[in-house]
């Protein structure tokens, strides 16, 4: 409990009077509030854009490359690769021999080099054949020389390599580029074919539809003929009946004179056998016997004629049978070519419509596809008409990436500059609490409370000096301020919560308090996301991040400085405070508690003359 308050007015003009009690104080005094913002500032400073000043880190360069032809023209990478860095001033591009640059990084006169190789044009250029090889680059970097080194030139080999990889894109759309012209002549030649072939393939449907309409009227010619056909296939089939039963009558009655001709011959042959002439007297009979042997020979004669008269008209009527059958089977094949006639007439004509239909079919598509090579044609053509100049430039960069900042900041110092005035403060803190002593009541009048509050007034009026001299530099060094009434007031709020943080490690623990003071500051130099983000830092410093002051500091410091958000703002200024207020109760208690102690362990290292 707070029994006197005057006791700690007492202390607080006693510190004050103690202040100004001679020179030296004051100096020491004025070199405490200066020196946490020397902290902060020289570190702002040094690190205001190191990215922009990497055109003073050498950078070795060995070409080798031998060149090569493409397209009938000499080509060399390397020496283009050459040309490109020399006008690239993210470093200072040393180009020395092969010997100089293993040399050189070696002994550490360079950060890192790259070695172009001898066939590095040739195996650029064959991207474009059937064999193409990978072109490669030799990196050699000395990691020993210094870690932010290595890493820096890193981003100058990546720059080589974005170089040569550029490089090779643009010969192959190039080469590219000239396949499109090839393929735009074609399709333009291909299409004027398809064209033609339309054309042709139109007359022909035409000439198809003409010659469909002749078979159409034909048809009906055929099928009358057809008609016709059939009609006098019934009346041959009729006469060869006739015929052929005529034949029978005449093979009859020929076989009836021949039996005929027969007899009369053998009377012929008796009757002149009867009568000897010879014996016959001359006179009327004996020349009646000699008629009657006349008679008989010609009887006889006249029977052999109608014999062959009747053989002829056998063999006659045989062959007007045989006539008169072949004219009914000749008859039958004339039925059925004409009824083939008119089934070819009719598929004809189906025939001519389905090739008019097929012929107008493919007369379309063929003009459609024509349309279609012509547009793509025309599309290349606008592709290939374009300036090369353009095209390499275009091939180069394809698609272009728009950088969109929110909360744009203008430099790299101002970025980092909340973490190292969070830092300075915590600095400012452990030092004055490092040189001033926080007091102890053993063997006083004033109560352990009373001290605590008594000496905390001096300790946070130190906190404001220092804060007020780091806001003059900064503001002097240019920092950017997005919000300059709330960067002040978190600053103050910053600068007077460490202090008290401290001051009670210190007024509570001793020197116990100082090292404790010391391990924080160790850890929050990494846990806090200040400069790194803390999820690439070990495991134990994402848990520790949340417990840490400097944490929700740097929040305050960051969102004033650089873009207020007030739902980070409100949160991180909420649990600085009430650590702060935590810190405090704790350490009152623990005085309360542990002062003689302390005073103790004090005396003792005093006592050892190394304190």
């Amino acid at each position: 409990m707070l029994k006197h308050p005057e006791n700690i007015i007492e202390i607080i003009k006693s510190d004050f009077k103690g202040a100004f009690s001679n020179p030296i104080v004051i100096i020491v005094l004025i070199g405490l509030i200066i020196l946490p913002s020397l902290y902060a500032l020289i570190n702002i400073a040094a690190c205001w854009d190191p990215y922009g000043n990497t055109g003073q880190v050498d950078f070795a360069i060995a070409n080798l490359d031998n060149g090569t032809t493409f397209n009938g023209e000499d080509i060399n990478v390397g020496n283009e690769l050459v040309k490109t860095l020399k006008d690239n001033d993210k470093f200072h591009w040393v180009f020395v021999s092969e010997k100089e640059l293993r040399d050189g990084v070696y002994k550490g006169d360079y950060y890192a080099g790259i070695i172009i190789p001898r066939n590095l044009s040739e195996n650029v250029v064959s991207i474009t054949t059937d064999d193409p090889q990978q072109a490669k680059l030799e990196y050699l970097v000395n990691m020993k020389a210094n870690p932010v080194g290595a890493k820096l030139t890193d981003s100058g080999s990546n720059a080589v390599y974005l170089a040569l990889n550029a490089k090779i894109v643009e010969i192959i759309d190039l080469a590219a580029y000239g396949k499109l012209g090839e393929l735009q002549q074609g399709l333009a030649a291909g299409a004027s074919k398809l064209a033609n072939g339309g054309s042709q393939l139109q007359a022909g449907a035409n000439k198809v539809s003409s010659g469909a309409a002749q078979v159409s009227s034909g048809e009906s010619q055929v099928k009358n003929g057809a008609s016709k056909v059939e009609k006098g296939v019934g009346e041959v089939q009729s006469g060869a009946n006739s015929v052929n039963n005529g034949a029978s009558s005449v093979s009859s009655g020929a076989s009836q004179v021949q039996e005929g001709a027969s007899q009369v011959e053998q009377g012929s042959e008796e009757l002149e056998s009867a009568v000897d002439p010879s014996l016959i007297p001359e006179g009327p009979v004996k020349e009646y016997v000699s008629g009657v042997g006349q008679l008989s020979n010609g009887t006889s004669q006249v029977a052999n004629g109608a014999g062959r008269l009747a053989n002829g008209s056998v063999a006659l009527a045989e062959g007007s049978s045989k006539l008169a059958n072949g004219s009914a089977s000749l008859a039958n094949g004339a039925g059925q070519l004409a009824n083939g006639s008119v089934a070819l007439a009719e598929g004809s004509l189906a025939l001519a419509a389905g090739s008019e239909m097929l012929s107008h079919a493919a007369a379309m598509g063929l003009f459609s596809a024509a349309s279609s090579l012509g547009a793509s044609a025309d599309a290349l053509s606008a592709i290939t008409g374009i300036n090369e100049t353009l095209l390499g430039d275009y091939f180069y960069s394809p698609i272009k990436l728009e950088r969109n900042e929110v909360f744009p900041v203008p430099d790299y110092g101002s970025q980092v500059s909340p973490f190292y005035l969070v830092l300075s403060m915590w600095v400012g803190g452990l030092i004055t609490c490092a040189l001033l002593k926080p007091g102890v009541s053993y063997r006083t009048k004033y109560t352990p409370l009373e001290m605590y509050a008594g000496k905390l007034f001096l300790f946070n009026i130190m906190s404001i000096l220092q804060c007020t001299v780091t806001m003059l530099g900064a503001h002097v060094l240019g920092i950017y301020i997005a919000n300059e009434p709330m960067f002040l007031l978190s600053s103050y709020i910053v600068s007077v919560v460490f202090m008290t943080l401290v001051y009670s490690f210190v007024s509570a623990l001793g020197d116990v308090g100082k090292a404790i003071a010391i391990v924080l500051l160790v850890f929050q130099i990494s846990g806090t996301g200040g400069i790194y983000p803390v999820e690439i830092m070990a495991p134990f410093f994402n848990v520790a991040n949340p417990f840490l002051p400097m944490t929700y500091a740097i929040t305050l410091i960051r969102e004033a400085q650089l873009g207020l958000v007030w739902s980070n703002y409100i949160p991180a200024l909420i649990i600085l405070l009430a650590i702060g207020l935590a810190t405090v109760v704790v350490s009152i208690i623990i005085k309360e508690k542990a002062d003689k102690a302390a005073h103790y362990f004090e005396k003792r290292l005093e006592d050892s003359g190394l304190f």
